[in-house]
């Protein structure tokens, strides 16, 4: 179920694709708990091994688990071209696994929440600090605040060729 939820949350948020290392599930309850029907619309990669784990180019690989040396997801800086990884759940991430990882963060709770809302969290956390919504409002009546204008660079003007 977690999977399907995860998958649904990956579809909403807008994510390039899906993956999975040695995969333990029955579609037909992925299927049940994705309502979005993420599977046909979004690329989903299975890996058997964390070896064989082949990201594109320039890509981060960035996990969620609890340790003691992780960054706290509100003050970590999300790279522009990463993939996200969360471990079992009843588990963690395997040590091979956090070796592979360029950063680990995790979600600053009192205990381990549900590996499908720790997903969500995440999504939600990039798309947020990389600026998709406008800043929160400071004054106490809590309105929205204007989006920041876009930065990243101005129209390319190409010429003709004569």
């Amino acid at each position: 179920m977690n999977l399907g939820s995860l998958m649904r949350s990956a579809h909403a948020f807008g994510a390039s694709f899906f993956f999975t290392i040695d995969p333990d599930f029955n579609p037909k309850e992925v299927k049940l708990s994705d309502t979005s029907d993420a599977a046909k619309n979004l690329p989903l990669y299975t890996f058997p091994t964390v070896g064989s784990l082949t990201l594109p180019r320039e890509c981060r690989l960035v996990g969620v688990e609890l340790t003691d040396d992780a960054v706290d997801l509100p003050s970590f800086h999300h790279p522009h071209n990463a993939a996200y990884v969360l471990g079992p759940e009843r588990g963690s991430l395997s040590p091979e696994l956090i070796e592979r990882c360029d950063q680990v963060v995790k979600i600053p709770t009192k205990f381990c929440v549900n590996v499908g809302v720790a997903g969500a969290i995440v999504m939600y956390d990039r798309m947020r600090s990389l600026g998709r919504f406008a800043p929160r409002a400071v004054g106490s009546l809590g309105g929205p605040g204007e989006k920041p204008p876009h930065v990243s660079g101005g129209p390319v003007l190409r010429r003709r060729k004569t």
